[in-house]
């Protein structure tokens, strides 16, 4: 089975940003995507990439960057979105905010958005679908041949720990603490054929195996593989989805500068002729489950010895590490937001420093609203006091 790769000319970049609707009284998820959407006709009807869509639920709304070139160009892109957007939604007494799940609404009141390919999968999937009230942040970064689409996928492999724990929001889930980081990476992670990528050797090795699940009737499109980062053929990009829901503009923008910078660094060493690192499947299953519970205090596997090492410590040195290739992008400044969330904390140690100082989860949901429309990190004592 052939699959044509589209190559990009260079480390391009696409951002796609899933947004809650949130009751501005009540402060629960509001299931309005529809009428939000219609009010914005221009932005949702615009052909084959629209800057705003439909997801799963109702109570998600997606804007979309076109093909930028800079990080700076993506956060530019997805700010003049959101400004139409946050008018529409006002419109309707619907404030938005993003993070992984919503600590108070139960997936059991959500409204399936009205798309015949969402009805397939919630009825082939059942309750895995139907439970999937979880936002996340996906960033496409462009590689230039599909020879090089594979090795990358395998090396960014590794660092899904420091994706998601750098932008972990979803500790809370119907109410409860769950315990982990990231209840969101366990929700979606719980899908068939989601989870880290499949370790393969080449282009050929994916093609093959895409045809083998065709045949085997376990999907009808490769677009039905939702790994944790993925090759997109069509756009000619590799994948990142390993990110939480993402409260601030400026930690998406830390987010792409992560990926633009470590595809543009692997992309680069593939030309020179070097071997990419491919790290063994139980590492990264195991990696991504320590980022899952504990977030930036996960203690990583570093090498298939089992040596180990302080992820925060590891986040340190990749972000040094990167600092060069960054600044040659243009994204060194998006690259440095990565240390203020080691300092000041990450979304859910932000959220659990709340109702440590005695704040509610509705007052959570505030202090997400309010990073959102201010595009700031929340002070612990002003959320718990109802500040925003």
């Amino acid at each position: 089975m052939a699959i044509d790769f589209n190559p990009s000319r260079g480390a391009t970049l696409g951002v796609e940003w899933e947004l809650q609707l949130v009751d501005e009284r009540t402060r629960h998820l509001r299931q309005d995507a529809r009428e939000v959407l219609a009010a914005l006709p221009s932005l949702s009807e615009g052909g084959d990439n629209p800057r705003i869509r439909h997801e799963l639920m109702e109570s998600t709304v997606e804007i979309v960057t076109g093909i930028c070139h800079t990080v700076g160009e993506a956060k530019d892109d997805l700010a003049a979105t959101l400004a139409e957007l946050r008018t529409a939604a006002a419109a309707r007494e619907t404030t938005l905010a993003c993070i992984g799940t919503h600590p108070i609404s139960d997936w059991r009141d959500a409204v399936m958005a009205p798309m015949r390919r969402y009805a397939e999968l919630v009825e082939q999937m059942q309750w895995l679908a139907r439970r999937i009230q979880t936002f996340g942040v996906h960033v496409h970064v462009g590689v230039t041949g599909a020879d090089k689409a594979i090795p990358i996928v395998n090396a960014l492999s590794a660092y899904l720990p420091h994706f998601l724990a750098l932008t972990a929001s979803s500790p809370f889930w119907s109410g409860a603490d769950t315990g982990l980081a990231s209840s969101r990476a366990v929700v979606f992670g719980q899908l068939p054929t989601a989870g880290p990528p499949h370790s393969l050797d080449d282009w050929a090795a994916f093609e093959e195996y895409m045809a083998t699940l065709l045949r085997a009737g376990t999907i009808r499109s490769i677009k039905e593989v939702w790994w944790d980062i993925r090759p997109h053929p069509d756009f000619g990009t590799v994948e990142i989805r390993m990110f939480d829901g993402i409260p601030t503009l400026r930690e998406v923008g830390m987010a792409a500068a992560l990926c633009q910078s470590l595809v543009t660094l692997f992309d680069q060493q593939l030309d020179r002729g070097y071997t990419l690192p491919r790290p063994a499947a139980w590492v990264v299953r195991d990696n991504k489950w320590r980022a899952t519970r504990y977030g930036l205090d996960a203690v990583v596997i570093t090498d298939d010895t089992g040596r180990t090492a302080p992820l925060r410590d590891e986040v340190y040195e990749l972000v040094r590490e990167l600092e060069p290739v960054a600044d040659r992008l243009g994204c060194a400044e998006e690259l440095k937001v990565a240390g203020e969330v080691l300092e000041h904390g990450a979304p859910y140690e932000r959220q659990r420093a709340i109702r440590a100082e005695g704040g509610s989860l509705e007052d959570v949901i505030d202090a997400a609203i309010t990073e959102l429309a201010q595009d700031r990190f929340v002070t612990f004592g002003e959320a718990a006091h109802g500040g925003r």
